[in-house]
């Protein structure tokens, strides 16, 4: 891999955000090889599944063994997605670098996502913190994505208010950093701007560091624009734009991990990431997923005559 000093991480969250949000399931060697690739291609951060029980998501059953796989490649950070202690104790015990739990701002899709109210999650982040810190040597790194911070599908708006309370409380709690989510895709860039400074007001600049934003609204680079000139330094985004979320009706895909890279490489940003060698994975991924539809303007078009990193 690519280690050479980088200004963005793009943290790459198809085989995870993506594959949960379609019918298909993509046999666990065409996963690795989209892994393996992305990873070649410079991608140093990917969310490879999530530790969601098989009856519910069997597009992502083989997370543990994609995880065990994912270790094996130099550099390269694997993060994974867990609903709850369950899920963070699979994640701990298949050596995942990253966990990620989702803490719906609403309510409402809280239940809907993970079965449980405000209250349970805190307390279940109580616990995952808990194990975390007894895991000997490296500790996996904890993060708690404020899902549906920008707003609801279900609820409708979300005060801000209630976004920075809530990242308030998990930060007293003792998690490494929070996330802010776009699940919906309702956000704008000036709902973003106000909402990172205002956690970095009351929880540390060091708490919060990245995004996860969508493009329902075709806001999704804008907003990821946003948050590079504020100075988050990792955004998510998927390849080929698939993904969503199965509790949200109507949201659609993530930002599309070509087009953010160019953005990003066409600003003078370094990625660490070969856009060409992204979009060989592309055709790879396609091919594995046939009936799946791929998005993105960069692939279509091709790269400017004279485009240089």
């Amino acid at each position: 891999m690519n280690i050479a000093k980088i200004d963005i991480e793009i943290s790459e969250v198809g085989p995870r955000d993506g594959l949960q949000s379609i019918s298909e399931i993509m046999p666990t060697e065409d996963k690795k090889a989209w892994i393996r690739a992305e990873a070649a291609a410079g991608v140093r951060e990917i969310e490879v599944g999530s530790f969601v029980p098989a009856k519910i998501l069997p597009q992502l059953a083989d997370t543990a063994e994609l995880v065990r796989y994912a270790r094996t490649i130099n550099g390269l950070t694997v993060a994974v997605l867990v609903p709850n202690l369950r899920g963070a104790q699979a994640a701990v015990e298949s050596g995942a670098h990253k966990i990620s739990i989702p803490f719906s701002v609403s309510e409402t899709h809280c239940q809907r996502n993970v079965n449980r109210n405000h209250q349970q999650m805190f307390e279940e982040i109580e616990r995952i913190i808990a194990l975390v810190k007894t895991v000997d040597g490296e500790r996996p790194h904890f993060e708690v994505g404020l899902s549906t911070a920008f707003g609801c599908s279900i609820e409708g708006p979300i005060p801000e208010s209630k976004v920075v309370a809530i990242a308030e409380r998990l930060v007293a709690l003792g998690v490494d950093e929070v996330g802010l989510s776009d699940t919906t895709g309702s956000g704008n860039p000036a709902q973003l701007r106000r909402l990172v400074k205002q956690i970095w007001e009351h929880c540390g600049r060091d708490k919060l560091n990245g995004v996860h934003l969508h493009n329902t609204r075709g806001q999704g680079l804008a907003n990821a624009l946003a948050a590079v000139d504020l100075g988050l330094t990792t955004i998510d985004s998927s390849l080929g734009g698939i993904g969503g979320c199965p509790a949200a009706p109507g949201a659609s895909g993530n930002i599309v991990t070509e087009d953010l890279v160019f953005m990003l490489e066409a600003m003078g940003l370094r990625t660490g990431i070969d856009i060409e060698k992204l979009m060989a994975v592309r055709e790879l991924v396609q091919a594995a997923l046939p009936k799946v539809e791929l998005y993105g303007f960069t692939a279509n078009a091709g790269l400017p005559k004279g485009f240089t990193y």
